[in-house]
């Protein structure tokens, strides 16, 4: 393949990135943006019936994809149905998913409509893995009150389908000195000197930095490889957790293409991974 044709073909993300990126779109809702609505009543009990509305999905694709990485086109059918075609981009390509979302049985032609286009988004959205954790859901059944035509109490996901809880940072003088390590700064490429050549100093990149997004995977890549080897995690979860925090923070899934913010977000996020990992051994070591 030539030079050419090789700046002409489309950027393919890792296979880390992919799966970082999926992980992300699947991730379990805040408790706060997932709903309920009485489906079958009996007596004074109803089926519970989860979801999570339109905004909840664009928020998700807002935080994952940021606000220029996703597109939808409805088209209307006959019937009062509507077709989602929803575009994600990874890398340099855009992947489409294609749903029909259902009209409601609300009076007004609008209001229909609106429920139709939500339905479609929400369903697509799905295909993508977002909200699809839901319908793993089986048969929810709550206390009700028939009169007031709504729950007792708000039911509860199982603890199973709850989001994770934030873990907190560790403090940097929470960690051992004997065992603290740089990760990515501490390796530096090797002395392109020529004799009688004294060599550039390296101020232009503060700590080492990487220069690029390429360099970056390579030495978070490696350094993957050092904390496996040690044992503190298995080989591929430093990049994946690196990148799940680079796309939260609104950058591209494929590190190739990442900045300086990204790469300062990177060293950041490896240092707090290896320091929860650190202090996980250590406690472990405690208790034996």
């Amino acid at each position: 393949m030539t030079e050419q044709e090789k700046a002409s073909s489309p950027t393919r993300p890792s296979d880390e990135a992919i799966e970082a990126l999926a992980e992300a779109l699947a991730a379990p809702f805040d408790t706060t943006a997932v709903r309920f609505k009485p489906g079958k009543v009996a007596g004074n009990r109803a089926l519970a019936l989860v979801y999570v509305d339109a905004r909840a999905i664009q928020d998700r694709l807002d935080e994952v994809m940021g606000m220029l990485g996703w597109q939808d086109e409805y088209e209307f059918l006959p019937d009062g149905s509507v077709v989602c075609r929803l575009r994600l981009r990874v890398g340099d390509e855009w992947i489409t998913k294609v749903d029909v979302g259902s009209p409601s049985e609300q009076p007004d032609e609008g209001d229909r409509r609106k429920a139709a286009v939500s339905d479609a988004l929400k369903r697509a959205a799905v295909k993508f893995g977002i909200g699809r954790y839901l319908y793993r859901v089986g048969e929810m059944w709550a206390d009700f009150d028939p009169q007031k035509k709504k729950f007792v109490r708000p039911p509860m996901l199982p603890a199973n389908l709850l989001p994770k809880p934030a873990k907190a940072t560790p403090a940097s003088n929470g960690r051992t000195r004997k065992t603290e390590e740089k990760p990515i700064e501490k390796e530096k490429p090797a002395s392109k000197e020529k004799p009688g050549e004294k060599e550039k100093p390296a101020a232009a990149r503060p700590g080492g930095m990487p220069a690029n997004g390429a360099e970056l995977q390579q030495r978070l890549t490696a350094y993957d490889s050092q904390l496996a080897k040690q044992g503190l995690c298995k080989p591929g979860d430093l990049v994946k957790h690196v990148i799940q925090a680079g796309v939260k923070a609104g950058h591209q899934p494929d590190m190739n293409h990442w900045n300086d913010p990204a790469i300062v977000l990177a060293i950041e996020e490896t240092k707090a991974f290896e320091g929860r990992l650190r202090q996980q051994t250590a406690k472990q070591k405690e208790v034996a």
